[in-house]
């Protein structure tokens, strides 16, 4: 074996190694957060309406529905909609998150198809234009540095027909408002933020703070994204750009308090259609 090939098959070990860790890393996350699958298969299967809320009331009845959640993470809303007689498929980039959905599936007794992938460059087998629902929700378009291919990449997954719903967090709080205070009594909120700043952030990934205490992803550059905080005139433009026909938008406050954050929009839902 030669010097060079010595080098590529060492770099190869030592990536697959890092992938590896990192993937124990995310499953010990979701386990630590929502039990083991079976754990978590049990809670669905009593109440999976529940995990769907708000979503459920904007995709209707969800029977024979064939449905993919983009970027799925670990299957939990795809998972709840088979529980409610849905066709799911979920794509997502971690093969830890695709092992976790896997086992929690077979938990549940659904058939979940799980396609390990960038959203954007899905097998074109997946991308066939056959989904009556694709949906996206809580802290997806800011990973995104461009708009344009994730919702041309909806666009091709809808059947004629078919319905897009992203629900994400409303950008007058994440890009315009800083909120300190753990009650409703002493919250406070200031404008601190530019609404229309372009800037790219640098991040920890999202389960990190589900990590048993003390413990760290195995590799640090594995740890690292990089947001891209969009208006909501932006988004619902990159949407109807695509080709989708805007159906609603929803801006949302605090679902979860009548009081807490009062008066500041939290989320938004977006849904359009392929015509």
């Amino acid at each position: 074996m030669n010097e060079q090939h010595q080098a590529e098959d060492s770099g190869t070990s030592a990536g697959r190694s890092a992938e590896v860790l990192w993937n124990e890393d995310t499953y010990s996350a979701w386990t630590k957060r929502f039990g083991t699958p079976a754990e978590a298969a049990a809670k669905l299967i009593k109440d999976p309406e529940a995990k769907l809320y708000p979503l459920i009331s904007y995709f209707g009845d969800v029977k024979d529905k064939k449905i993919m959640n983009l970027m799925g993470s670990n299957g939990m809303k795809a998972v709840a909609l088979g529980l409610l007689g849905a066709r799911v498929a979920v794509a997502d980039f971690s093969e830890a998150n695709a092992r976790y959905a896997a086992e929690l599936a077979q938990a549940a007794g659904v058939k979940l198809t799980y396609t390990v992938s960038d959203v954007l460059h899905l097998p074109e087998a997946t991308v066939d234009g056959s989904y009556d629902i694709v949906f996206a929700e809580l802290g997806i378009v800011h990973y995104f540095t461009d708009l344009a291919p994730f919702m041309d990449t909806v666009y091709r997954l809808l059947a004629p027909g078919g319905q897009f719903v992203l629900r994400d967090f409303h950008p007058v709080t994440t890009k315009l408002i800083t909120s300190k205070g753990s009650t409703a009594k002493v919250r406070k909120h200031k404008v601190t933020g530019d609404y229309f700043d372009t800037s790219l952030e640098e991040k920890r990934i999202s389960y990190s703070k589900y990590l048993p205490s003390g413990a760290e992803p195995a590799e640090a550059s594995q740890n690292v994204v990089f947001w891209r905080r969009w208006t909501l005139g932006e988004i619902v433009t990159a949407a109807a750009a695509s080709g989708l026909v805007i159906g609603k938008l929803a801006e949302e406050p605090n679902l979860s308090s009548d009081v807490y954050d009062k008066g500041i929009p939290k989320t938004f839902t977006l849904t359009a259609a392929k015509k």
